[in-house]
């Protein structure tokens, strides 16, 4: 008696027709989902908007596997998955309900910070580190005396309108979003100390926000990418100073001198009187000879 049972041939089903029914749409709908969410970036709008799309687009993954009794381990993974990227979702939209500052301070990350890439999180510490203090000046107040006041913070004028000047010569206005000490702070290392050579004067009423040297210096330990931050917009700032005062130099013939010229860097006193380049700042409504 011959016992062997020949083994038969596998029968799979193919697909004669497309299923045009609405699980269908479900399916395709969450890939189109899928795919615009993985564009989202790594900043805040940027998570949300792409854990928005993985949500909406899993929750339809998840529709389309509950409509046939053939999926029910995609089922599951499309709902765990649901469900991540909606946790996901709730706590994105806290941190961005809790990053929020003052109308000042998203005025001050808007012009200067916000072109230079920085993120919400980075620029909280950068409030954090001040208190999240703006402080006032009234008109005619001095924010510093020339060889008096002691250079122990960076500040960044909010509103209103500086003047500078020294020795009583008028050299340059500072206006919202310039930093009032910029040079001030260039021109000191973490360790040392000093005072201001110019005198700052308020013309109306003003209000800054500063940082005080220990804290900032700290700050610039922990985080390096907010160092090379502050680096760069204080030596922007020192330069349109620069320039500014470039703009009211003139030489004993009236014309106006390129401080970026560097044709008499390296010459002698006598060289430079034979020249003629020694410059003058006019003071502010008499006329330059």
């Amino acid at each position: 008696m011959n016992l062997t049972v020949k083994p038969t041939d596998a029968v799979y089903l193919f697909c004669e027709d497309w299923r045009d029914t609405s699980e269908g749409s479900a399916l395709h709908l969450a890939n189109i989902f899928l795919f615009f969410g993985f564009m989202g970036n790594s900043r805040f709008y940027g998570l949300l908007y792409l854990y928005s799309c993985l949500t909406v687009g899993f929750f339809c993954s998840t529709l389309w596997a509950w409509s046939d009794n053939c999926t029910t381990d995609s089922f599951l993974w499309s709902f765990a998955l649901f469900g991540v990227c909606f946790g996901q979702v709730l706590h994105v939209a806290y941190q961005l309900k809790s990053v929020s500052f003052k109308r000042e301070f998203q005025e001050l990350y808007k012009c200067m910070f916000k072109k230079l890439g920085v993120s919400l999180t980075h620029f909280g510490k950068i409030v954090a580190c001040c208190d999240g203090q703006v402080h006032a000046i009234q008109r005619d107040h001095c924010f510093a005396i020339e060889g008096k006041t002691s250079i122990d913070k960076l500040s960044v004028l909010l509103s209103g309108r500086i003047r500078v000047t020294v020795n009583g010569e008028f050299l340059h206005y500072i206006y919202p979003f310039q930093f009032l000490d910029s040079p001030e702070w260039d021109s000191l290392r973490p360790s040392e100390e000093g005072v201001f050579q110019v005198t700052l004067c308020a013309e109306n009423a003003c209000q800054y926000v500063g940082w005080r040297r220990k804290k900032l210096y700290l700050l610039f330990a922990k985080h390096r990418y907010i160092a090379k931050i502050f680096a760069l917009v204080v030596r922007n700032d020192i330069a349109e100073k620069l320039c500014s005062l470039n703009n009211k130099a003139l030489n004993k013939s009236g014309h106006q001198y390129d401080i970026r010229l560097p044709s008499y860097c390296h010459m002698t006193g006598t060289e430079l009187e034979k020249a003629d380049v020694f410059l003058q700042v006019p003071i502010l409504g008499a006329r330059t000879a």
